[in-house]
């Protein structure tokens, strides 16, 4: 235990006594946002992140542990246990090493090797490979001619893949041999014949050649995909010689012997033959582990940040679904997302009714006022938004729109929950629903889909489902209880990813609602079936309760610290949570002495002050809103370097993906982010952030435009 918690402290460089406490925590059933936002004292301000990977480190390091004592156990059955082997198996950092040092102890499946084990040919091996200097060894070979054996060159053929298996085994040399193919070899790429890349997506690799050290894991994730595609072919290119070399050298150790030559071809066939496939395939492996690793911490923090948009809240908006032949659907939400009124237009070729469009388009911003037109970035969505920029214009309406990504809205229209929601209404009606609360409150529509169909990451349909499931629900988890919910409005869907909530919980919950009316306060939650100490312990601080009957139950404030939230008023003169006169009255305190005199952490005492100053601050406020527009913007007007203002819509390895008004989004590429090396995109900038970019290169053919964000 001391072991593997001092190991994790040291990566993260944090003291073993947060390790220790956050493990205790984590082994009590305690979440990981209630943990991050509510036992600060015992973690001493570890975040979400710090504390998953304390819990996943620590289940590898068990992991780890284990098949140590496995393998120590498994060799000693074999009476080939040495000091030396323990202190190797002891000394490795990775479950692969341990699986190597086991290698040549491990049951095999037939091979040449054991067929000619079994023929008693070890011996022969054994003397090969003592070096000897004097006498024959086609003479000593002659005397393990039997019945099986039909020869003395037959002898040595299975000595020789006895000695083959045994370089093969050898730990240390498959960790020289995949040392150099990492340092210093070179990954391969060529283009295949018939193979089926019309649009030469995958060009830029049909003659490649990289430094496997220098090469990045999105280059990675496209090699793999060219591969399975059957466009490329992929080798690894490295010093071979110098490896085999290397490793008869390991066994002659210089010196001259009669079985040179034996171990020379032993050694040659034991690495081409076995050691060097099995390594190049075991690079390749961590290889794309690794990029699947990083593009599925990509998807995550991008998700994260699209959950975390500032919701426009009290706005009337407009959905806007565009399309051509079906028309363009329409749905005017108010300022709580209930749905008030759906129209189509037929504004586009073929239908072609534009005047009429404009007439409906008027009416509703007459009748219901609303200020914001939410577009979907689909078919027709620029033409849609030339015309909604044209009628803005020509009946000076105050209003302005904004383009929203609709990835994922048709999975949702589609759904069951959508149809629950609005049964009389089409697919693409519940689209425009979902556009329009899209900008009204993001976290609370995304929620409802299915992560992998918003379409904010890198290569998501090659990663590993299970894996990324996993971080997409924690980003889910982690966005949700920084924002936290207000229990009377929330949905199953927001309500199940609230800590130490789920399904069943979230459901009961909204059952109370309908039954009882609305949560007057917190401590009703323990009314609710199946939510039980524990769950109400982990979920109450997310909860919010407002314009109730305890006025901290609408702050982030844990019900277990209300006695001393109110001791904090009474000290500051009982002014209502979050007046300028309580404001000024808690910016007089000095946090030390009140920790000390109300003896608490400074830790929950810095919270509970900045949420009574602050009670309803929505986490989101931090990050820039959706970015809203009132005239169109052509490609054709475009210069290079013309200065204008986007939206980042995409984050990937090789840069981000920006909406400046196009119909495609623009690439600010990693060299155009930053002039500082080793540097990655998420380092810079995030989705949904606003941004100043200068046209750097302009694509009439392609319509395509490159950004910069340098000077």
């Amino acid at each position: 235990m001391e072991e593997i918690t001092s190991r994790i402290a040291a990566v993260l460089n944090i003291k073993e006594e947060q390790v220790v406490n956050t493990l205790k925590l984590l082994e009590e059933g305690n979440t990981v946002p209630f943990i991050a936002r509510y036992r600060k004292e015992m973690t001493h301000n570890l975040d979400e992140e710090q504390i998953l990977f304390i819990s996943k480190e620590y289940d590898y390091q068990n992991n780890l542990k284990k098949r140590k004592e496995d393998v120590l156990r498994l060799i000693e059955a074999q009476g080939k246990l040495t000091e030396e082997i323990v202190r190797a198996i002891h000394s490795c950092e990775k479950l692969s090493q341990v699986d190597d040092l086991y290698r040549p102890y491990q049951q095999k499946k037939k091979t040449r090797a054991a067929d000619a084990i079994n023929k008693g040919l070890e011996p022969l091996a054994d003397y090969i490979m003592s070096c000897p200097r004097t006498g024959s060894v086609e003479k000593e070979a002659e005397k393990y001619v039997t019945e099986q054996v039909c020869s003395a060159e037959e002898a040595l053929q299975g000595a020789r893949d006895i000695v083959a298996e045994r370089v093969s085994d050898d730990a240390k040399l498959r960790w020289k041999i995949k040392d150099s193919i990492e340092n210093y070899g070179r990954i391969v790429t060529k283009e295949k014949k018939n193979h089926n890349d019309s649009e030469k997506v995958y060009k830029m690799y049909y003659d490649r050649s990289e430094r496997i050290s220098f090469v990045q894991p999105h280059r990675i994730m496209a090699i793999e995909r060219a591969e399975s595609e059957k466009v490329i072919s992929v080798t690894i290119e490295y010093d071979q010689d110098w490896l085999i070399n290397y490793a008869v050298r390991g066994i002659t150790r210089n010196r001259t012997t009669i079985a040179q030559q034996q171990i020379e071809e032993a050694v040659k066939d034991g690495l081409k033959r076995l050691a060097f496939p099995s390594v190049e395939r075991e690079v390749r492996s961590e290889l794309k582990e690794k990029a699947q690793k990083q593009s599925i911490e990509i998807f995550s923090m991008n998700l994260e940040k699209l959950l975390l948009q500032p919701p426009m809240m009290g706005k009337i908006i407009l959905g806007f679904d565009p399309a051509y032949r079906t028309g363009c659907k329409l749905a005017v939400i108010d300022s709580t997302g209930k749905l008030m009124k759906i129209e189509v237009i037929y504004p586009h070729q073929p239908v072609n009714k534009k005047k009429e469009a404009e007439r409906i388009l008027c009416d509703l911003h007459q009748k219901y006022h609303y200020e914001i037109i939410a577009i979907g970035n689909g078919t027709a969505s620029r033409e849609s938004e030339s015309f909604v920029a044209d009628v803005i214009a020509k009946n000076q309406l105050d209003v302005q729109y904004t383009l929203v990504s609709e990835a994922g809205a048709p999975v949702y229209s589609a759904s069951e929950l959508a149809r629950a929601e609005f049964p009389d209404l089409t697919v693409e009606k519940r689209s425009a629903v979902s556009i329009g609360r899209r900008v009204l409150d993001p976290l609370s529509e995304l929620i409802k889909i299915d992560p992998k169909s918003i379409g904010v990451g890198q290569y998501q349909h090659d990663l590993p489902a299970k894996q990324l499931q996993e971080r997409l629900d924690f980003a889910i988890e982690k966005s949700v209880n920084r924002v936290g919910v207000d229990v009377n409005t929330a949905s199953k869907e927001l309500l199940m990813h609230v800590s130490g909530l789920n399904k069943a919980i979230a459901e009961e919950i909204i059952k109370w609602r309908n039954e009882n009316g609305r949560f007057d306060n917190r401590l009703q939650l323990k009314s609710v079936k199946k939510l039980g100490l524990k769950a109400f312990e982990q979920s109450s601080g997310f909860l919010r309760v407002r314009f109730g009957s305890e006025a901290l139950d609408g702050t982030a404030i844990h019900p277990e610290s209300y006695t001393k939230a109110k001791q904090i008023l009474d000290l500051s003169g009982n002014h209502p949570l979050g007046s300028d006169a309580l404001k000024e009255a808690l910016s007089q305190m000095d946090v030390q002495d009140l920790s000390k005199q109300l003896n608490m952490d400074e830790y929950t005492l810095v919270d509970i002050l900045e949420a009574l100053k602050a009670p309803l601050r929505d986490y989101r406020e931090r990050y820039d809103g959706p970015l809203l527009r009132s005239d169109i913007l052509e490609l054709e007007d475009l210069h290079e370097g013309d200065m204008l203002e986007g939206v980042v819509r995409n984050v990937v390895d090789f840069g981000v993906f920006v909406d400046i008004g196009l119909h495609d989004d623009g690439l600010v590429h990693l060299s155009k982010l930053t002039k500082e090396k080793n540097v990655h995109p998420s380092d810079v900038v995030s989705v949904g952030e606003l941004l100043k970019v200068k046209v750097h290169k302009i694509d009439l053919e392609r319509k395509r435009v490159q950004l910069s964000l340098i000077d």
